[in-house]
């Protein structure tokens, strides 16, 4: 099964490696906790949308290719899910 990764995913990837340098860049110039902590709540949300996105994206592919060849798309489901709940 090939999973496919779209450019607005990478393009969401880059954005987020971007604010950890931007992260990095707080610390480097020691600005103020609130400063930093603040940036990387938004890293986190970014990243949960993106894993999110990922997911859905790719679970709809799956569950197309396990339903063209007859199989239990509710494993598949169930996969994903456990999938999201592991990364938080």
């Amino acid at each position: 099964m090939a999973y496919h990764y779209t450019d607005e995913m990478k393009t969401r990837l880059r954005r987020i490696e971007g604010q950890i340098r931007g992260v990095l860049r707080l610390m480097d110039e020691e600005k103020p906790c609130k400063d930093v902590v603040s940036q990387l709540s938004a890293v986190r949300n970014a990243a949960d949308k993106a894993l999110a996105q990922i997911v859905a994206e790719n679970l709809q592919q799956c569950i197309l290719e396990e339903q063209s060849a007859g199989g239990d798309t509710e494993k598949l489901v169930q996969e994903a899910i456990q999938l999201l709940v592991k990364s938080r």
